[in-house]
């Protein structure tokens, strides 16, 4: 007796039950397409999780993803670890102005952060917001990555900006994005806890 689903049909519905990582090699979140390997300072990484920023509810301000040479989805493990680490955004608003950077990354950093930490830091902080100096459209990019020994090395729009090697400050930077006061959507998104 034959069977009732085609080839063709039994493709169609392995297409729908697989995940689009399993499939094509990527994955996607607000029209953005993000590799589910990338190769980095000689490391394969792979996607750890992707996450979508909004602000005012509706307003998509960035899709984000985040790369590990070591998928987790334990924040202390992904912010202490000693592996190559990667985040890539791609910006979905013109309204995500340099100044509004600049706050938002200062205002994170303190929330997520404690206090003693924030203050030891607060010039590397600076420093870092300091980057943040072009004001973002549709498309544009911002990258950071980790590699053990060398530091956190970021770069805006394709431009390096500069890189931060104090241990601490890593960890704090991380924590910003993952730790239990970060963003809840993104810490969810990049973790991959949905």
């Amino acid at each position: 007796m034959k069977s009732w689903i085609t080839l063709p049909a039994t493709a169609l519905v392995l297409m729908l039950i697989l995940p689009a990582a399993a499939r094509g090699g990527e994955r996607q979140i607000a029209g953005v397409r993000f590799p589910t390997e990338k190769e980095v300072a000689g490391k394969t990484l792979h996607l750890n999780g992707v996450a979508l920023r909004k602000a005012f509810i509706f307003i998509k301000v960035f899709a984000g993803a985040f790369y590990l040479e070591h998928p987790t989805h334990d924040a202390d493990e992904a912010i202490e670890s000693e592996q190559v680490k990667h985040f890539v955004l791609h910006y979905l608003t013109d309204k995500a102005t340099a100044p509004k950077l600049q706050k938002g990354f200062v205002e994170a950093m303190e929330k997520a952060n404690p206090a003693d930490l924030v203050e030891k830091h607060r010039d590397l902080i600076r420093r870092f917001a300091s980057w943040l100096d072009r004001d973002m459209k549709p498309g544009a990019t911002s990258v950071s990555t980790y590699i053990p020994g060398r530091g956190l090395t970021f770069w805006l729009m394709g431009k390096e900006k500069g890189t931060i090697t104090d241990p601490e400050f890593i960890h704090m930077y991380y924590r910003y994005n993952l730790g239990k006061k970060a963003d809840r959507n993104l810490r969810k998104g990049y973790l991959d806890l949905e």
